[in-house]
Order: structure tokens, then C-alpha cells, then sequence
């Protein structure tokens, strides 16, 4: 998941994928957006100028998107009509072609260029190549930099001149969103993988790939071509891909335009007068299926279904990692509930609540232990198939179906295949490695052949990056022209500040949960972020100047940045030094995610006495206050400075 605050030291009259206001500096004079992503649009659901900029697939995908309850309840008929969330923005995008330098003016002159790029990543997706100002430096937003596209974009006529020395690349945005030294399998080797894997099952199989975000087109493409069957999708995916073609209204007969190299193969093509089908259809009889999760239709709500769940990389001690929504867009096309899981004391708080509960079987206790069990084990939370939207409320009858939601997982899955030698022989999940996201050894290709002089982390997790010693110059600074990096010059104080309390292990150890950081609070920050990570020196030494998550400054650049952001569960693995794999803690061994931290005996009694609060109250009928619970006691005394005693 992005981190970057959408400012650039080099420009700082422009914002690029983060469109949130920065109270000490005056508004941009323009903004750039690198693709639809959710953790790249923040704060664009109330922006009213200037122009955004973006490639013509971003603006056509943008124009359609809508909140998963809105296009869930338009389904059910709850809606009468669609509501585009970013509907008003249509006279703000303005579409630039790529691979062509383009003068922007900015104000009476100032005048930047920008060149626009595919990223690898999604429809629309790009990098943003920004000149001017005696500056130039490369955003790649997210990006997937296979070695074929590294050397493509090495000798792209509007980049050759960065890349064979002739000018330096000043700074590198970079997508870090995974620094560990681990190969991935290009996308080609995932999807060879995924055809010799569904080419086993009998002709008459019946299979589910959950695209859950954009990204995964080329998926779509190969299996329907491969199978020689269409795939069918919910009204809403199709739309949306629709909308990549375009037309001259005023022409009958008039050629199409295809905003994104995808669209003819995701939804048709005109040739002549003779309409050219596309791998996408509405027709449920089919045997391949992506519609949407909370709203199956009926020939997966029958089954049996065999499930294909995309992982990002096998690795090589034979363990898989994860795909667990892994640089944002996690409810951009699906969206399920899940159960998430800190410790086996949760699971036994969580049996007691399942002990006084009804309709669950003495003989299906055991089955949920198990599935939860595992769960922790592998650090991953569990999905409960259900529609989100019916966790509006907490009561017993939504922790109820929940409850039974997890025995259905707990017994031999929610389809099976009809032939029991199938189901011994062929899993009933399908994994197969595509990341869409650069691995570190990528990453490592991309600088080496740009040489910049420095390079920006987007993804970073500050805790981790100091508890480990993590640094841009450990990481990239071997393949890069300068010597000081900017991103490490603003965490050192802090890094120091760690070192020392690490020395002080007698009176107390610090942890990355533990660490925190000084921070400015910002009236905007965005009320679903995650809670941003602190990392507070002691009071003696608190470093002066920005935090580590703001850019770097310039002459006369006065910053108060966005506050960093921790990373979604799996969403990021930035935030350690690179090392072998060997040394890497898959998910199967941790928490997966930067915000590992210990559960207390207190926290765990806490957490029972809450449960057993709002058990209580549920069944009796006779609701009773419940204060204000601390893991840590806090909160059970007098504050002194509002008068007023909290529980």
C-alpha cells in the first residue's frame, strides 16, 4: 500500500497520487494521478481543481468506479440508479497520451514536461518521467518491472537519454513495496503455471477466479483463450471494461478507440460492420467465472466450483507468499469479510462465545478449533464468504452467521466436485504465482539503468524500516550516482534514537510496536488509514525537522507531511534490510505485516471481558453500559484535565 504524501521535493507546485491538502503550503497548480487504485485516490472524492492529469484508460476507469455498497445494493435493486463516486471530476481529467514528452503550463512561466509510461501493473496504469526546473525525476507509482521491461523502457526514445548517461536522473519514486531479496516468477511463468494446472480437470469443471482488483486482465485473456470459453463477470466489471472503448458519435460506421491495449480482447471489437466478441460476458452458463463475492450467480452459488486464488511468488524452500491485497485495490473489484486473528487466546475467547451460542453441533467444535488454529498458524485471516454488508451492525445473529460461516470452512470447503476421485486427487483451490508488484531484485534492475542520484521509498513502514536498519543506501546504493540519500538523512535522528533505547535494556526494550515518532496532526488524514506508526525518541533527544515519511526539503521548503502510514496486513513487505530468502518470515511463521505486536494476559482478559459485556447485553435485553476498556489500565483513573472520570 502507498505511502507517498503526493510531494516532491523537485516539483512542489504539483501533487501525484495523493490529493489531500498540506496546511502550510499554498494549493497545487496541478495533479497527476497513476492509476485507479484506492490507496492511490486519496482525497480525490473532494477535489474541485485543479486538473488531474492521468492516461486516458485511468480517466475512463476513474469516471465508472463506485463503492462496493452502492454497486452491491444497485444489484439488489435497493438502488434505482448507479452512483459514480467520482462522476464529478469530468471536466477536471485531462488525458495525456503516452510515451509523448508534453509541455504543461503550469502558471505565467512556469511550464513543466511530463512523459507518461506504462507501469506493468493495471489498465491504465503509468510512470510519470517530470522535467524541468534544471530537474528531472522518475514517479513510477506501482509497478511490475520484469526484466523484458526493464530493457523496453531503458530504450524508450523519451528516457534513452537517462539511461545510456547522457543526463542524471535526479530521484527515483519508487514502489517499494517489497525490499526482501526474494525472486519472483515473471507473469508469464504464473499464468504457464495456472493453464498446465486447470488443463488436469475434467472438460465439464467449473472455476471461479477471484480478480478482486484490477490488474489481472491478461488472466482473464489466456484462460478464456486457452479453455476456448468466455468468463463471465457481474453487470458492474462489465461496464467498467466497456468503458475502455470509444467511439465518434457522429460516424455510423465510425472506427473504434481503444483507451487500453486490453479492451478489445476483454469486450470486443467492430470490424467492419461484424462485432468481434470478447473474453467478458454476462451469460452465467459458462465455465468460467469472476463475478462478484456477496453477489454469486446461481451456477456458482450451485457449484460445485473449483476456486483459482492468484499468490505472489513461490519461494524457494518450497513455501508460497501471499497475496494478501498487497499495494492497495483491495476492495476496488471484491470485497469479503474476514475474521482476523492475533493470538490463540483469541481463539479461545472467541470458542467460549461459540459455546453459548445455539444451532452450532457438539461435533463441529472441534472442526472450527481446527480451522482457526491453522489460521493463526499461517498468519492469515479468515475469509467468511459473506456479504460485508451485513456486518452493519454487531448482534448475535450477524456473530452467528459468521460462526457458521467458519464450520463451513471447517468440514470440506463450500463446493465440491462432483466426482470423488476429482476431489482426492485434484485440490479444490488453484494457486499460482502473479505478482503485480516489482520484487526487490527488480527493483534493483530498474536503478541500475536509470544510475539517479538518489531514490524515494512510496512504500514504507517507518517502525519497521528503524527497527531493522533499514536503509535506501543498504537497499539501492550500490546502483545509484550520489552518495546522500535524502529519505536516510531524515531517519537517521530517529534511527539513532532506536539504538540508543536498544542500549537501555535495562529499564526498558523497545519493539516495534513500542517505537513512536513525533508527529504533527493533520485535520484531513484520511478516517480509514491505518494507524500511523510513532516513533518518539526520548524526551531529551526528539531529532528537529520533518518525519521520515515527508519529502525531502529544499531552500525555503517549509513541510509538514502527511503522517506514514502503516501498511495493511501482507500489503507491504518494505520494512526490512534485503537479505536471502532463507532469512525471510513467511506469513507461515509470522503475523505477515509491519504491525506485529504482543498480546498481554491483560489485553486477553480485556477482550474476554468485552465479549462476555456485549453477550450479555444482547441476551438479556436489559442493555448495560460498557466504560471504556484499557488493555493497559489507563483509563481507569480520574483525568485530571477534563474533570471527569472514564471506566
Amino acid at each position: 500500500m502507498s505511502t507517498f504524501n503526493g510531494l516532491m521535493a523537485e516539483f512542489p507546485d504539483i501533487r501525484v497520487d495523493f490529493f489531500r491538502s498540506h496546511p502550510d503550503r499554498r494549493p497545487p497548480l496541478a495533479c497527476f494521478l497513476s492509476h485507479i487504485h484506492s490507496d492511490h485516490l486519496a482525497g480525490l472524492e473532494t477535489l474541485r481543481s485543479p486538473f488531474l492529469y492521468c492516461s486516458a484508460a485511468t480517466k475512463e476507469l476513474l469516471l465508472q468506479l463506485e463503492r462496493f455498497p452502492c454497486r452491491i445494493n444497485y444489484a439488489k435493486g435497493i438502488l434505482e440508479a448507479r452512483v459514480m463516486t467520482y462522476k464529478h471530476l469530468k471536466n477536471l481529467l485531462k488525458p495525456l497520451p503516452l510515451d509523448t514528452p508534453v509541455t504543461l503550463e503550469l502558471e505565467p512561466g512556469n511550464h513543466i514536461q511530463v512523459t507518461l509510461f506504462d507501469a506493468n501493473h493495471c489498465p491504465g496504469a503509468v510512470m510519470f518521467l517530470f522535467e524541468g526546473l534544471g530537474k528531472a525525476v522518475l514517479y513510477t507509482g506501482d509497478l511490475r518491472c520484469e526484466p523484458w521491461f526493464v530493457n523496453a523502457i531503458s530504450r524508450s526514445p523519451s528516457l534513452i537519454e537517462y539511461t545510456s548517461g547522457l543526463k542524471p536522473l535526479d530521484t527515483i519514486y519508487l514502489d517499494t513495496s517489497f525490499t526482501e531479496d526474494i525472486r519472483f516468477q515473471t507473469k508469464a511463468e504464473g499464468i504457464r503455471e495456472l493453464l498446465q494446472k486447470v488443463s488436469r480437470y475434467p472438460a465439464d469443471t467449473i472455476f471461479h477466479f477471484q480478480a478482486w482488483t484490477y490488474g489481472y486482465e491478461d488472466v482473464w485473456i489466456a484462460l478464456s483463450k486457452y479453455l476456448r470459453t468466455e468468463i463471465h463477470v457481474d453487470k458492474y466489471k462489465m461496464k467498467v471494461y466497456k468503458s475502455l472503448v470509444a467511439k465518434d458519435p457522429s460516424k455510423k460506421f465510425g472506427a473504434q478507440f481503444h483507451m487500453a491495449p486490453e479492451a478489445p480482447g476483454l469486450v470486443g471489437f467492430m470490424c467492419g460492420n461484424t462485432h468481434h466478441a470478447g473474453c467478458l460476458t454476462l451469460d452465467e452458463s459458462v465455465r468460467l467465472h469472476s463475478c462478484e463475492k456477496g453477489n454469486y450467480c446461481s451456477t456458482v452459488q450451485k457449484g460445485p466450483v473449483v476456486r483459482i486464488q492468484p499468490i505472489i511468488a513461490h519461494l524457494p524452500d518450497g513455501q508460497d507468499l501471499a497475496e494478501i491485497g498487497v499495494g492497495g485495490g483491495g476492495d476496488d473489484l471484491e470485497r469479503d469479510a474476514e475474521l482476523d486473528l492475533l493470538s490463540l487466546g483469541d481463539i479461545d475467547i472467541l470458542l467460549e462465545v461459540i459455546g453459548d451460542m445455539e444451532n452450532i453441533p457438539d461435533d463441529l467444535r472441534e472442526a472450527i478449533r481446527a480451522v482457526l488454529l491453522k489460521a493463526v498458524q499461517n498468519g492469515r485471516s479468515v475469509a467468511l464468504d459473506l456479504d460485508i454488508s451485513t456486518f452493519g451492525e454487531a448482534n448475535d445473529t450477524v456473530l452467528g452467521n459468521a460462526v457458521h460461516a467458519i464450520a463451513k470452512k471447517s468440514q470440506l470447503g463450500r463446493f465440491q466436485p462432483k466426482d470423488r476421485d476429482v476431489l482426492d486427487v485434484l485440490p479444490k483451490t488453484i494457486n499460482f504465482p502473479y505478482s503485480r508488484h516489482a520484487s526487490y531484485p527488480e527493483l534493483c534492475d530498474l536503478v541500475a539503468a536509470f544510475k539517479p542520484r538518489d531514490v524515494w521509498p512510496c512504500t514504507v513502514s517507518p517502525a519497521e524500516w528503524i527497527k531493522d536498519g533499514t536503509t535506501i543506501k543498504d537497499l539501492f546504493g550500490s546502483y545509484c550516482s550520489g552518495t546522500e540519500f535524502q529519505h536516510d538523512i531524515l531517519m537517521e535522528p530517529f534511527m539513532e534514537s532506536h539504538r540508543r533505547s536498544q542500549s537501555q535494556n535495562d529499564t526498558q526494550t523497545t519493539t516495534t510496536s513500542s517505537v513512536e515518532m513525533p508527529l504533527r496532526e493533520r485535520d484531513e488524514v484520511e478516517e480509514t488509514a491505518q494507524p500511523r506508526s510513532s516513533l518518539t525518541p526520548p524526551p531529551d533527544e526528539t531529532p528537529r525537522g520533518p518525519p521520515p515519511s515527508s519529502p525531502r526539503p529544499i531552500a525555503g521548503d517549509s513541510d509538514d507531511a502527511t503522517p506514514p502510514q502503516h501498511s495493511h496486513q501482507g500489503e507491504s513487505l518494505a520494512g526490512s534490510k534485503k537479505r536471502h530468502y532463507a532469512d525471510y518470515r513467511t506469513l507461515a511463521e509470522t503475523e505477515g505485516d509491519s504491525q506485529n505486536s504482543e498480546v498481554s494476559e491483560r489485553a486477553l482478559q480485556v477482550r474476554a471481558a468485552a465479549f462476555q459485556a456485549m453477550l450479555g447485553n444482547a441476551k438479556s435485553g436489559d442493555w448495560q453500559r460498557i466504560g471504556l476498556l484499557s488493555t493497559d489500565d489507563n483509563h481507569t483513573n480520574e483525568e485530571e484535565e477534563l474533570g471527569l472520570g472514564v471506566g
